[in-house]
This record gives C-alpha cells, sequence and structure tokens, in this order.
C-alpha cells in the first residue's frame, strides 16, 4: 500500500471515530435533557382548606439600624418547636446544611443547633422515626464526610445524599461529556484541592469538582412532622444565617402532610433508597371527605386552600396564576433570583392589562463575602422596565454581605389571593424539572388576614417601615448593564450558570 493510501485510510478512520464520539455525545446530550423524569417526581398536591390560624407566614429579615445590621430570625425557631412537638416522625429534607464558611468569617452555629435539636428529641422519643435528606454539596460532592450528618448517623438517625442524576441535565453541554468521562469514576477520595466555596471547609478531589460543574441540586427546604409542615427558603447552613428568607408553617391538615411526605419518598426512589427508607405516606388514614376542613375550628373563622408544589409543576401554577392577573390586580414578587423568560413575559403580559407589578430583587452584590457582578437580577429588572415602560416598578434589598434569599409571590385583587412561597427561584434550573424543589401555594379570600399579612410584608419593605430595608432601583443602575444582559442570556441558552 502506497504512503498516501496509507495516509489516507488513518485520516478516514479518525474521522469515523470522531464522527462516533460526536453521535455519541450528542445522543447523550439529548436524551438527558429529554429523559422521562423520575417517578413522583413534578408533583402537584390536591388542594386542601384548613383554618386560616394553621397557617403562619414566617420571615427572616436583615436591615441596618442605626448600631450596625439587625437580624430578626424567625424561621428556624419555628422548625426547631415543630421538633420538639413531634411524637411520631420527622422528615427534614434540606439543600444546604453544614457549618463550613472562610476561615475571617464567623456564624452562630444553625446547622449544630437544628442537628442536637434531632438527636435530642430522637433520644427524648426513641419510637420517632427521624431521616434527613440533603444534597451532595454538602460532602463537597463525595470529598469528605460532614461534621452533622455524621453526628445524625452515630445518633440511629438515617442520613439520605440524594442522587440528582436521574434529573434532566441543566448544564447538557458539558453534563454530557461528564457523564461519558469522569463520572464513571466516583467523587470520593483525599481531597488536594482548596475548598472554593468554604476555604473552613476540607480540601476537594478533581472529581468533586467536575460534579460541582454539572449545577444539579436537591434544593428543597422543607420540615413535616405528624401535625406540622414547614416550607421555606431558608438553609440550615452557618454561613447563611443572616439571610433574609421567607415560607410558612402549616398546622391541622393531615392529608397536606401526606401530599409532602409523598413527594420526599419520590426524591428517596429516585436516590435507590425507596426501599429501605420508608416515609409514612399513609399516616393517618385518609379522613372523611371534608372531615379535615375546619375540624374543630371556630365556624367563622376564614379558610384557605393550600397546596404542596414540586418541580415544573411550580411552573405550572406560576404562569396559570399570573395569566389570570388583570386590571385592579396587584403583583408582589421577593425573589433572590429572577431569569425565567416564560415568567418574565406573563410578568410583562399582567402589566399591560393593568395589573400593578411590584418586584423587591436581591441585587445580586454579594455571596457568602464574595462579590458577584449583578447577573441575573440587573439585567433582568432593566429589561423588565424598558419592555414595560416603566409600569413595573423594582426596588433592591438592601443588602450586606448577606443575601435576600426570599422566593415569595403575591398576586392580589377583588377576587381573593394566591401566594406561592417556597425554594424555587424563578429561574429554569428552579422551574423547569431540573431541581428538586419544593413550594406552597396557598388560596385565600380577598381581605383575608392571610392576604393582609402577606402584603403588609411587602408594603413593609417596600415603604421601608421603620428601617431602610431596600433601596431604589437607581442604586444599582450601572452603565454596564447591556454587556451584563448579553452574559445572562448567553448563560441562560447554553446552561452555563449557578442561577
Amino acid at each position: 500500500m502506497s504512503r498516501f493510501k496509507l495516509i489516507r485510510n488513518l485520516a478516514s478512520r479518525r474521522i469515523l471515530v470522531l464522527i462516533a464520539i460526536l453521535l455519541l455525545y450528542g445522543s447523550v446530550l439529548i436524551y438527558n435533557t429529554h429523559k422521562p423524569l423520575p417517578k413522583g417526581v413534578s408533583y402537584a398536591g390536591s388542594i386542601h382548606h384548613i383554618p386560616e390560624s394553621g397557617l403562619e407566614l414566617l420571615n427572616d429579615l436583615t436591615y441596618p439600624d442605626a448600631a450596625g445590621r439587625v437580624s430578626d430570625q424567625r424561621l428556624f425557631a419555628r422548625m426547631l418547636q415543630a421538633i420538639r412537638e413531634a411524637e411520631r416522625f420527622i422528615v427534614l429534607d434540606m439543600f444546604l446544611y453544614n457549618g463550613f464558611y472562610d476561615k475571617e468569617q464567623s456564624f452562630p452555629a444553625l446547622s449544630r443547633s437544628l442537628t442536637e435539636a434531632l438527636i435530642t428529641r430522637k433520644k427524648e422519643r426513641p419510637d420517632l422515626a427521624v431521616t434527613v435528606i440533603t444534597d451532595d454539596v454538602n460532602t463537597s460532592y463525595g470529598s469528605h464526610p460532614n461534621p452533622e450528618l455524621e453526628l445524625l448517623k452515630q445518633a440511629g438517625i438515617p442520613v439520605s445524599i440524594t442522587d440528582v442524576d436521574p434529573l434532566r441535565d441543566s448544564n447538557p453541554l458539558y453534563t454530557a461529556a461528564w457523564r461519558l468521562t469522569a463520572r464513571w469514576f466516583g467523587q470520593e477520595g483525599r481531597g488536594w484541592l482548596p475548598n472554593k466555596m468554604a476555604s473552613e471547609a476540607p480540601d476537594m478531589t478533581v472529581r468533586s469538582y467536575l460534579k460541582l460543574l454539572n449545577a444539579k441540586a436537591n434544593h428543597r427546604k422543607v420540615l413535616i412532622t405528624e401535625t406540622t409542615l414547614v416550607v421555606t427558603s431558608a438553609n440550615a447552613h452557618d454561613a447563611s444565617f443572616h439571610n433574609s428568607n421567607s415560607g410558612y408553617a402549616v398546622s391541622g391538615s393531615p392529608g397536606l402532610i401526606r401530599d409532602a411526605l409523598r413527594t420526599e419518598q419520590a426524591a428517596l426512589a429516585m436516590s435507590g433508597q425507596g426501599s429501605t427508607i420508608k416515609l409514612p405516606v399513609h399516616w393517618p388514614a385518609p379522613l372523611e371527605e371534608g372531615g379535615e376542613s375546619g375540624a374543630g375550628a371556630d365556624a367563622a373563622e376564614a379558610q384557605v386552600g393550600v397546596q404542596v408544589l414540586t418541580e415544573g409543576k411550580i411552573r405550572e401554577f406560576i404562569l396559570r396564576d399570573l395569566g389570570a392577573a388583570g386590571a385592579g390586580d396587584r403583583i408582589w414578587l421577593g425573589m433572590f433570583y429572577l431569569a425565567d423568560r416564560a415568567v418574565m413575559r406573563e410578568l410583562l403580559a399582567a402589566s399591560g392589562r393593568g395589573a400593578r407589578v411590584r418586584l423587591i430583587l436581591d441585587p445580586n452584590e454579594a455571596a457568602f463575602g464574595n462579590s458577584k457582578i449583578g447577573v441575573p437580577n440587573r439585567p433582568v429588572a432593566a429589561e423588565l422596565l424598558k419592555k414595560s415602560e416603566g409600569k413595573i416598578s423594582v426596588r433592591w434589598y438592601n443588602t450586606g454581605e448577606e443575601q435576600y434569599h426570599a422566593k415569595i409571590m403575591l398576586i392580589a385583587g377583588g377576587n381573593g389571593a394566591v401566594i406561592h412561597n417556597g425554594s424555587a427561584n424563578f429561574t429554569v434550573r428552579n422551574l423547569d424539572d431540573l431541581n428538586l424543589e419544593t413550594n406552597l401555594r396557598i388560596e385565600a379570600p380577598a381581605g383575608s388576614r392571610t392576604e393582609l399579612e402577606a402584603e403588609s410584608y411587602f408594603e413593609r419593605l417596600w415603604s421601608n417601615d421603620g428601617a431602610q430595608y431596600t433601596l431604589d432601583y437607581t442604586a444599582y443602575e450601572e452603565k454596564t448593564e447591556p454587556l451584563k444582559r448579553i452574559l445572562y442570556q448567553l448563560q441562560d441558552w447554553f446552561g452555563l450558570t449557578t442561577f
């Protein structure tokens, strides 16, 4: 064979190998962005009607005063109360659950307080079934043990680290390559690279960093006992202690608790632990129709409807509720990240129909002591103001080094109010079946306590009643916004982002 033919044959083989690799890569990419969801993921529970007295709006607020910054924290106080009162079972699903932060920082030991409360209650009630579900971020993706989780295990409390690989890929260009290569080698091992998430955390392996770049998570923040359901935006994370958050505690609704338990059993099943950790998804036996609503309550007390939503169902109901808003309605949004294009279109459409739209956003200025560049909220806010011709109003939460980490929306009008609150930012990653998320959707009568206290929360922040909670839009308006808008759109298109 001539030398020329040999070279041509080798080149042809290389081209064929390259084509085969590209076909394999493309197949993995397409399948993992369109594959069926694990059973029980993307769930919409029934609407359960309860007396207003069974619903508590809980807010954490950090804000400036003459002496510095004040932190008014209520969410974990309510969760600790629910743990102390539990008699039958406790299920905690928490995204960030650790005490790691940078060495020059100092925070209250939030994660240890929660850990000790769970262990103490388990010792007091040995028959109490306690289960903790969390995300692999707390072990730096398998690089090291987590002290809080190890203490729970030593106390006989099962801990499930959620396997998010069965979920669809949020960063498909990267994750397809990861699935074909680094995934097969695992993450465990002795870390040797500095931990960029927190300098006081143990070192990480290269393989753990490679998994981190997939940007997938069990992002839920839920506590369930036999009497109480708490759904919130707050993490049991020391470095997140001062964040401003929002959530609800619900009591007196066995049906709602059953729905929440089903979503957590689905998370366990997705991780291959559905048969080894069994939650009481049928406890108690379903009541007679109508038996749950108002049982033992004052007949004159207003009723509210509450339902559990997870993953993509959160977006479905958000878009439906925004689509129904019109002239005379008031739309309030308090949000850490706003970037979902469908949500933005509905906000603009509602404003065009005459709804009054007001947004309180985190300026995306800082995270755990590190500077951020304002993406996505600043370019998104500029776009909404421009396209609405100023009809949509924006104020920035007046953050220090902490974050305005709430994820709450209120739509109020003459026909009543709808509230969405929980773990989900209004972004593709949080609303498109890519992360595990849990929200509560609440329907309340017009003029009810539930509507008024939610609106009072927003009015307090918007009007700076008692403190300078928020700043005018111009405080973070900047000349570099067009460049940041391009960056945000590129990140959004290709999934190369953490929001």
